[in-house]
């Protein structure tokens, strides 16, 4: 059955699907988004962003299309993450409400109408909680100490930043950009951007039923380095000088005083140089110490230039 509902109002909700190789999941998924909206009296739209699939994915978007106007579709030529087919997505949505959720059945559509509801009442972004994974160890034991580590290190009380089904109002995610592994730290990248109120909520987790999971150890060893990539922006990005002139410091501090104790040695004492190789280690620290201030100042240049955008203030009044 089609939905009538987004022919005569706005779309509401939309809910974009990142997928690889999900050509079985897709026509169940679709009628299981379908009633749920449908129940909560929602006009919506399902963006499938199929990123470099190799199985019947496409096809089957494509007839899913011809069922259902309100299903809409984005092929990627080639496999880029997800976070580009997120970003993909996130570029031609029209709702007031922007969901996200994987395309493997283990995210429950009946979790969506509670999770917009919570935007309605107030907050930013809603990220889902998988408190009973139906997953292999070896990926529940890595995700929680990844977890564990995001939350400490970014202050933002989350317990599944991994989870795939969350909901945004539609002012967050035109105020992100993602690329790399970014998907995992939207929470994070929405409070950069002023959007604090970022809510959690319990949500189902299912078995999967088709197919195989398509991440490997190696997105956590990706999203570590994502990870420092972002706190470093968060918290120097504006201070430059506070990262690379502490640094430069310590550094032109210690090669000063390497050099004027071997400085000493040789006046005072009469001790030989040529065949001391702390001369050479001090005087290298006094290089980078400079070479460090230098940088630090050429961001701090940078950043006087770039000033406040008229698109960074919020209200007037």
């Amino acid at each position: 059955m089609d939905n009538s509902l987004n022919q005569l109002n706005p779309i509401h909700v939309s809910v974009v699907v990142p997928l690889l190789n999900e050509a079985e999941s897709l026509p169940e998924l679709t009628q299981l988004i379908e009633a749920n909206l449908l129940a909560a009296n929602y006009a919506f739209e399902i963006i499938y962003v199929d990123d470099g699939s190799t199985d019947e994915s496409w096809n089957v978007i494509e007839n899913l299309k011809k069922s259902f106007s309100f299903v809409r579709g984005i092929k990627l030529r080639r496999n880029y993450g997800k976070s580009a087919a997120l970003q993909a997505g996130f570029d031609i949505v029209k709702g007031e409400y922007i969901c996200t959720m994987d395309a493997d059945l283990q995210d429950d559509p009946a979790e969506l109408p509670p999770m917009i509801q919570m935007l309605k009442d107030g907050y930013d972004l809603v990220s889902g909680w998988k408190q009973k994974r139906y997953d292999p160890i070896s990926k529940t034991l890595p995700s929680r100490f990844f977890n564990f580590v995001t939350s400490k290190s970014t202050g933002i009380a989350l317990h599944d930043f991994n989870c795939g089904l969350k909901a945004y109002k539609a002012e967050v995610i035109q105020n992100i950009n993602l690329y790399g592994e970014l998907h995992r730290y939207i929470p994070l990248l929405a409070q950069d951007e002023g959007f604090r109120k970022i809510g959690e909520k319990a949500v189902q987790h299912h078995p999967r039923k088709y197919g195989y999971s398509k991440f490997g150890f190696s997105r956590f060893v990706k999203g570590f380095l994502d990870l420092v990539s972002l706190l470093f922006v968060q918290r120097y990005l504006q201070r430059p000088m506070h990262f690379f002139g502490t640094i430069g410091t310590i550094s032109l501090l210690s090669g000063t005083g390497i050099i004027t104790y071997l400085t000493y040695g040789r006046i005072f004492l009469d001790q030989y140089l040529s065949n001391r190789p702390l001369l050479i280690f001090g005087v290298l620290m006094m290089v980078l110490g400079v070479q460090f201030f230098s940088v630090g100042l050429i961001g701090e240049l940078i950043i006087k230039q770039s000033g406040v955008k008229k698109a960074d203030i919020k209200e007037i009044i």
